[in-house]
């Protein structure tokens, strides 16, 4: 992509909580509650990693060390939103998610997780589709991850 001058969008997702939409970048941290968002999404990778999360560092495509690279993925802009959500919308509330380019491989394995243990259903859409995130799978099958020719 660099020899051919073709750059790729950020990445951004929002989300809705109390009739206010919420916009985030990857490594976004100028939320007014950017600590309560960092505590859970510490939170939440604690509780990935012990059912049995293990990152996806080929989705990373900088040159960076093992643990850099996988603190990169634990901050694209879908897991800080849902990150947020969780931290203010009613339990039991699905939290719906849009996102303005296509989830990674290791986000949508990461969500699929979080709806697991944190019982909650996930509706995320990118540009390629919705997926619905429940009990730990996917409304896609995990087919929706087909490389382009």
């Amino acid at each position: 992509m660099k020899d051919e001058n073709v750059k790729k969008l950020p990445g951004y997702s929002w989300v809705d909580v109390d009739n206010k939409v919420h916009v985030f970048g990857v490594e976004d941290w100028c939320h007014p509650h950017k600590k309560e968002i960092d505590l859970k999404l510490d939170s939440l990778l604690g509780k990935i990693v012990e059912a049995g999360y293990v990152p996806d560092t080929e989705s990373v495509p900088l040159d960076l060390e093992y643990d850099m690279k996988v603190k990169v993925l634990h901050r694209h802009s879908e897991r800080i939103a849902i990150a947020y959500a969780l931290t203010r919308l009613p339990i039991g509330k699905p939290i719906i998610v849009k996102k303005n380019i296509r989830v990674c491989v290791d986000c949508h394995s990461a969500i699929k997780l979080i709806s697991k243990v944190e019982g909650r259903k996930i509706i995320l859409r990118d540009n390629s589709r919705f997926h619905h995130f429940a009990d730990g799978s996917c409304s896609c099958k995990d087919f929706w991850w087909v490389p382009f020719p």
